[in-house]
């Protein structure tokens, strides 16, 4: 029985593969050059992505970076297309004391209304290693000038961190500016001047930020600061990377702008690069990520691309881990929530996974009963009704659902797997299960995502309740995704 459904699975899988519609392409937001440590501005009712360019071959195994890149776009997204690239408005050449290594860097509106863009470069008239400069602009698509014709931040100036990279400069509502860089474990932060370009403070070692490695990125909401950076250590088993060699994105919150912090967890989990670098933004109501990873093709360490995704805040201010979209289809402009969740089953035939259901998947067609049995999940061939459910680790609000069916034989056969005749989505409240508010419906069309869009919830659990057709011999599902919205 098991081998007859198989072959039949393989013919049918060829068929339905015809005139199947090709998602839009999500993440990477920029394929054709490699593009990495992004910093994010808005201004004027666009969103500006500022990035450094990686620029080394396959096989070299270090970083060649030399200038800078300028994308933006009036309605951010995933896909590539939504971006416009500005060129490159800032190069090592731009500086006349800096040789090599352009390196993390971020732009900021001054009071002035000019645009100040702050640089990790090595400099060859210090004795160190890296060096913070600042170009400025009337434009966030430059042309970018020298604004001080020197370093802003160096090795030779005292408590300056073991590493001057990655400044994340913020001005505050009363027009006070502060910045933050570091690497090695050494955060530092000093005040600015309201020009930008000098100092009015020493520089001062901030306290609370817990496993500290690099990539600060500093914002405010609700009167409350943030701080975003990566760390390379894991905290109490919480899962942070797999090695040192790699970094999740952790935050901290405070009441005031040079702290004290305190730690609150993971926004970002580790990613396919190495280094992992945040930046944290919001635009027209909306907060998004953007950050790097190795995705694009020929990728790699020293060869990222930029990505961006939607972020999320509890009630109580508290951040969601950021759900990474990657690959063929944009989830929906809340990303897609059910990859940080465990998922979980009525049942499962032992050759399939329920593992396959929130694992990023986009399927060519309901029947791929003949490709890896890992990324389906089915009953077959248990009957009746089934569910398969997501299970979060902290509350996250869900206010629409994308359900792909796996169907391995025809309609009338009175055998395999099926979609179901019927199904629903309910919610877990903290006591039992409910159905979800006004659901636009509960189709169960073959060969594409059926969406379901129902009023917002805020759970930890989200459950799909499925009944099996007269004529199949189970029920199955290839990918489901949920969102916000």
């Amino acid at each position: 029985m098991r081998r007859r459904r198989v072959l039949a699975a393989a013919v049918t899988a060829t068929l339905c593969s015809v005139g199947v519609a090709v998602p839009a392409q999500a993440n990477p937001i920029v394929t054709h050059i490699y593009t990495a440590d992004p910093a994010a501005l808005v201004h004027d009712g666009r969103m500006y992505i500022f990035t450094g360019r990686d620029e080394a071959t396959p096989t070299q195994n270090n970083f060649v970076m030399r200038e800078w890149r300028v994308f933006s776009s009036a309605n951010p997204s995933t896909e590539p297309a939504a971006w416009t690239d500005h060129g490159s408005p800032l190069s090592i050449n731009s500086f006349s004391w800096a040789n090599a290594d352009a390196w993390a860097a971020e732009p900021v509106q001054g009071p002035d209304g000019r645009f100040y863009w702050y640089v990790s470069v090595n400099g060859f008239t210090d004795n160190g290693w890296m060096n913070i400069g600042v170009a400025v602009s009337d434009s966030p698509t430059g042309p970018y000038t020298d604004a001080i014709g020197g370093p802003l931040i160096s090795d030779s100036m005292p408590n300056s961190s073991a590493l001057n990279i990655d400044p994340t400069t913020f001005v505050d509502d009363d027009g006070q500016v502060y910045m933050y860089w570091g690497s090695f474990w050494q955060p530092r932060v000093v005040r600015l001047g309201s020009n930008m370009t000098q100092l009015t403070s020493s520089i001062i070692t901030p306290q609370g930020l817990t496993q500290f490695w690099e990539a600060p990125w500093m914002f405010k909401r609700n009167g409350v600061y943030y701080m975003a950076y990566a760390s390379n250590a894991n905290i109490g088993g919480d899962g942070c990377v797999t090695s040192s060699s790699f970094a999740c994105i952790r935050y901290a919150t405070a009441s005031n702008p040079m702290g004290p912090w305190t730690h609150r967890g993971i926004v970002l989990d580790q990613v396919s690069s190495t280094t992992n670098h945040p930046a944290i933004v919001e635009f027209q109501g909306q907060w998004w990520m953007v950050y790097h990873t190795a995705e694009a093709p020929g990728g790699g360490n020293f060869r990222r691309s930029v990505a961006v995704d939607r972020v999320f805040f509890n009630s109580d201010g508290t951040m969601q881990r950021v759900v990474m979209t990657q690959g063929p289809g944009d989830p929906g402009p809340g990303g897609n929530l059910a990859q940080s969740a465990s998922p979980s089953a009525s049942y499962t035939s032992p050759w399939e996974s329920v593992a396959a259901i929130n694992n990023g998947d986009s399927p060519a067609s309901s029947n791929i009963a003949g490709a890896n049995q890992g990324t389906r999940w089915g009953t077959w061939p248990e009957t009746g009704s089934h569910w398969v459910q997501l299970t979060w680790p902290s509350a996250v609000t869900i206010g629409a659902s994308d359900m792909y069916f796996f169907q391995d034989t025809a309609d009338g056969s009175n055998s395999g797997v099926k979609r179901p005749v019927s199904w629903s989505i309910q919610y877990w409240n903290g006591s039992s299960w409910v159905n979800v508010p006004n659901p636009s419906g509960h189709p169960t069309a073959l060969n594409q995502f059926n969406h379901t869009t129902f009023g917002p919830v805020t759970t930890t659990q989200l459950r799909a309740n499925l009944q099996t057709r007269s004529d199949a011999s189970g029920v199955g599902v290839l990918e489901w995704r949920v969102s916000a919205s």
